[in-house]
Order: C-alpha cells, then structure tokens, then sequence
C-alpha cells in the first residue's frame, strides 16, 4: 500500500549502525548503545518527487536505509516482544548535508533540510515481509551500486531500537525508525561522490518496491 509519514510522526534514526560504515567514517567501536538522531516529516519527500539541493552546499550525500513504521503503540517494550509493534516495513534515505551536519556534535542541522531525504513508496506488512535480516539493502546512484549489504549485519537490530527507544518515550502508531546505513556513501569515496542535480537515486530493500528520486537545485 502507498504510504507516507503523517506531520505527527516522530521518525528515530539510528547512526553508524554498520561496521563497515563506522569504519569509514572513523569511529572505532560501537559503544554499548545505539546513536540516535531524529528527522521531521518535513525533511522528506515521497518517492518519485525531488530531493532539493541547498544553496548553502554541495555537501550533499546519500544513505540508504531500512526503515520500520510502529503499528502498536508501546512503552519500554521487551525485545522479544518488539516485531509484535512493527507495523510494516520500507526504504528510506538519510539525505545528508554533510557540512551542515558537522557544525556541531549534534547532527540535527545536517539531516533535516527540507526535502533532503526520501521513504517509501509503499509500506510492506510485517507479516509479507517476514524475517527483516533475511533481506538486503542496495544504494544505486544513476544505476551505479554503490552501497550493498545483507541487512542482518546491523550493529543494534531492530528489537533493540524499538526496546531503547521505547524506555525514554512511548513509541506511537505512526512513528518511523530508520535503521542505519552500510558502508559506500559518496563523502568516504576517492573522489568523494556528492548528489547533483539531474542524479537519480534509488534505495532497494529486497522485497520492496525502490525508493526512487531525482535530484534537483532547491528554488
């Protein structure tokens, strides 16, 4: 079915959730618990529409992802309880303004232009998707693969995002947790690798429909 996060929703992103994207990223070992930022409905575009390249930058990276939608609500929910709370299932791209979000420790600035990332297009029942790390994640940009792995090399799985972030706050029917990107964005490439206008980039969760969007200068 066609979806899209509602204004409403809070949409919980999981940073450095790879190895092999800490690694490139410098960040050593994982500590013991998962690195969050959130993203505003706002942020994002549906598929097909245009992710907008600021005048403030060129800074403009991809992160391909999966992201699960909450279905039951809950509060400080077990981990062998947390696939009950999953609603369904879809990609997602952590657009990132790369200099924005190094102006300081917090990344919110970075990940929240307008129209800089992208969910769906549709959302796949849990139950039609069955076991989430049976599947894989690919990045294409302009048909280029350029991020791919198996989605059950996660660092922090998707039971212990929904147990965490259940105990600071009820998650809610509606509200997103994108899980992480994998190693291969465009600012660790030699040369480094930056969306432009005219690109198309699509995110592939096996299993999904590809999130699929141009890129095109904001105004």
């Amino acid at each position: 079915m066609s979806w899209f996060p509602k204004p409403e929703a809070r949409i919980f992103c999981a940073a450095v959730n790879y190895a092999a994207h800490r690694e490139e990223m410098g960040r050593g070992e994982s500590g013991p618990n998962p690195m969050l930022f959130l993203r505003t409905p706002f942020s994002l575009v549906r598929a097909g529409e245009s992710l907008l390249l600021p005048p403030e930058s060129v800074r403009f990276d991809y992160e391909g992802e999966l992201a699960l939608v909450i279905g039951k609500p809950g509060r400080r929910i077990a981990r062998e309880a947390a696939l009950s709370h999953v609603a369904g299932w879809t990609p997602f791209l952590d657009g990132s303004i790369r200099d924005w979000q190094r102006h300081t420790a917090q990344f919110t600035p970075g990940k929240n232009f307008d129209s800089s990332g992208a969910i769906g297009p549709e959302l796949v029942p849990a139950e039609a998707f069955g076991d989430y790390k049976a599947h894989e994640l690919t990045t294409r940009v302009n048909g280029e693969v350029l991020q791919h792995t198996p989605i059950s090399l996660m660092l922090f799985d998707a039971e212990t995002l929904i147990h965490y972030i259940s105990t600071f706050t009820e998650l809610r029917e509606g509200d997103v947790i994108a899980t992480g990107t994998c190693g291969g964005v465009g600012e660790k490439r030699d040369p480094q690798r930056w969306l432009k206008p005219g690109d198309v980039v699509e995110v592939e969760v096996s299993g999904i429909p590809i999130l699929s969007n141009p890129v095109a200068a904001e105004g």
